[in-house]
């Protein structure tokens, strides 16, 4: 399974480009005359590009004020580790694929935990929600892939499965030989831990993979986005009992709450609201009316945090 997009899986991600300070200081030089940064400023705030940097800008410095003792650097850290780890030895690639560094991740990292904890601090949980969540709740999983160009390409694989004294040991050494996902080949074809709330994960492969235990494979092609696959089980825990689950339970709808748009768009106008945002540039004056003109409202504990311990 080839995994979305790293930008993808960071809610709020934004282009990298900056906006940059007024001067006349060159930007560029050129035959034909210099660039100035008062130029440059002028063209970028007239693109929807530099406007959406500059909310982003924003954004990122009232939910650092607000939130940002809420998130450690071990946290940011712990998420990064499991980027660089999916991707192996692609991730430097990947990077640069999407105009990112290694900095400059961790810095969209660190932002969408501020965000995560306002959705934290703005969700209000109640026993019926935790009841439901129960419902679909499936552990991290660990899995590994083969993805081929074919359905008769993935049914040859399980063929050679059902018919080894050894099948772990055959997968692995077919991932090898016949797998075309580059960021799993060498590293055995495992695929990153993911339940039920990932969304970097196709949805076909989550809902065949959910369906194995652990030591089994899927004994039928699985169609994705990609190709087709065959899923090996590495680990499935089992689902245990809801009350030793209920801090991830909690977490997952606080997961879904970053899916919702419109719970976000509120969640981002009251915070932006609570930030005495000012816009200083007439041009640019408006940019967060959408947000700061919003009749937003969310529920919110007394105690600055609403996950209330059911």
């Amino acid at each position: 399974m080839k995994s979305k997009k790293l930008i993808a899986m960071i809610a709020c991600a934004t282009l990298a480009l900056p906006l940059a300070a007024c001067g006349s200081k060159a930007v560029a030089t050129t035959s034909g005359g210099k660039i100035t940064q008062e130029e440059y400023y002028n063209e970028m705030k007239s693109t929807t590009n530099g406007k959406q940097v500059l909310q982003q800008m924003i954004l990122d410095k009232v939910l650092e004020k607000e939130y940002g003792k809420q998130v450690s650097d071990k946290q940011v850290n712990a998420q990064y580790n499991t980027y660089k780890n999916q991707y192996g030895s692609q991730f430097s690639a990947v990077l640069q694929q999407q105009g990112l560094t290694e900095k400059k991740l961790k810095q969209q990292i660190r932002s969408n935990l501020c965000l995560e904890a306002a959705v934290r601090n703005y969700t209000h949980i109640t026993n019926a929600q935790i009841n439901k969540q129960w419902k679909k709740y499936e552990p991290k999983v660990q899995t590994a892939e083969i993805l081929v160009g074919s359905k008769d390409d993935a049914q040859s694989i399980i063929d050679q499965l059902n018919n080894s004294d050894h099948p772990y040991k055959t997968f692995k050494k077919l991932v090898k030989s016949k797998s075309t996902d580059a960021s799993t080949k060498n590293a055995g074809g495992k695929v990153a831990a993911f339940d039920n709330t990932s969304t970097s994960v196709d949805s076909a492969y989550k809902k065949a993979a959910f369906k194995l235990k652990t030591g089994e494979f899927t004994t039928e092609p699985v169609k994705t986005d990609d190709g087709y696959v065959v899923i090996y089980m590495i680990e499935h825990p089992a689902k245990g009992k809801k009350s030793q689950h209920i801090n991830d339970l909690k977490t997952q709808i606080v997961q879904e709450k970053m899916n919702d748009s419109k719970f976000l768009h509120k969640v981002v106008s009251n915070v932006l609201k609570k930030g005495n945002v000012s816009i200083k540039d007439n041009d640019l004056k408006n940019i967060m009316d959408d947000y700061l003109n919003s009749n937003a409202s969310t529920t919110k504990s007394n105690s600055g945090s609403s996950l209330t311990n059911n």
